[in-house]
């Protein structure tokens, strides 16, 4: 066992303290990474503060981690020491089930393990980034290409690939108009995204304070919802709407913008049920679906993309002394556009 630095919470609401935890020895197919930098998504502070349901505390969260492997299994044939490395939102899966088969690990249908608040195959709760080292089979870690700095890498890990999966599947590209509902951590991804593979790109925001970013981030047009006469200017315009945002709203206006065999793809997750009128649907044969992360294979693939395409996130790099404050910008929308923690920092 390998002692290492970390920052956990004790509980619900319980502020984060330096600490130290145990990671395995390394196994014959598997990876030792320091960790570098590991950016902080708003599913840390939902589960740190216990609002998904049963949280396994103490809780080391973090699951946008970029790295460098220090020690690699015997048996272990991708990667070797100095690797740059990234590792997602899930550890390991069942590996047998259809959806492990073809690569859709994110779905498997045993569950996959998260990498961390989850029990891991040696029988011990994962602890996640927010920590000096991990120990990973190397079947569940990502290559970071050179042409991206791991503090901008990190956030691709869970942002990036959470708006890449739906954008590539749903057809984002040349002569298609696709519209990104909210610019935060996850919508300023998509617009870079989207804007790569070739698309017309729209962001719809609350309001138009955040106008300049999204142009300078590459949207071509943007738009604020909470003026009403952007539904009836947008209405049928777009092929594809990805939804980020978590909280409820008229999801049957959103609807209304979409073209002839539209899709409306939600990827935050709203508290409450959505109210779906179903004319909303019949009208203009659209869909309205979901999407989550994405599987080992294409979160790679994603990497490459941006690498190639130059697209890292918008970071404001912390210490682990700062995580608090951070939770409570990221809740206030005070961040722009993703919190980054760098462990060498990470107990000063």
């Amino acid at each position: 066992m390998l002692t290492v630095n970390a920052r956990s919470t004790a509980g619900p609401g319980e502020p984060f303290q330096a600490t130290t935890i145990e990671r395995r020895d390394v196994g014959p197919a598997e990876v030792l990474i320091d960790v570098k930098y590991a950016g902080i998504c708003h599913s840390d502070i939902h589960t740190a503060r216990g609002e998904w349901g049963e949280t396994l505390f103490p809780l080391v969260p973090g699951h946008e981690i970029a790295g460098v492997v220090s020690e690699v299994g015997a048996d272990v044939t991708r990667f070797s020491v100095g690797d740059r490395v990234g590792v997602g939102c899930f550890v390991d899966s069942c590996r047998e089930c259809e959806n492990c088969r073809a690569g859709e690990e994110q779905y498997c249908l045993e569950g996959e393990t998260g990498t961390y608040n989850a029990i891991g195959k040696d029988g011990r709760p994962t602890d996640g980034g927010y920590s000096e080292k991990i120990v990973v089979d190397e079947n569940y870690v990502m290559g970071i290409p050179e042409g991206i700095d791991l503090d901008v890498a990190a956030p691709l890990l869970c942002a990036g690939i959470t708006l890449y999966s739906p954008l590539k599947h749903w057809g984002a590209g040349p002569g298609k108009k696709v519209a990104i509902v909210g610019l935060g951590g996850l919508g300023h991804m998509g617009v870079k995204i989207a804007k790569a593979l070739g698309a017309e790109v729209t962001v719809l925001s609350q309001s138009l304070k955040k106008q300049e970013d999204g142009l300078r981030l590459g949207a071509d047009h943007y738009y604020a919802t909470g003026d009403e006469g952007t539904f009836e200017s947008l209405a049928g315009s777009f092929d594809l709407i990805v939804s980020t945002i978590s909280a409820n709203v008229d999801f049957n206006a959103y609807l209304g913008l979409l073209k002839l065999d539209g899709a409306l793809v939600q990827v935050g997750a709203p508290e409450k049920p959505l109210d779906i009128a179903a004319f909303s649907l019949i009208q203009g044969r659209k869909t309205l679906a979901g999407s989550k992360i994405g599987g080992i294979r294409q979160t790679q693939e994603m990497l490459d993309f941006c690498a190639e395409h130059g697209i890292g996130a918008e970071v404001e790099v912390i210490g682990g002394d700062q995580i608090d404050e951070a939770y409570e910008r990221v809740v206030a929308s005070d961040v722009r556009y993703r919190f980054v923690i760098d462990t060498a920092r990470l107990v000063s």
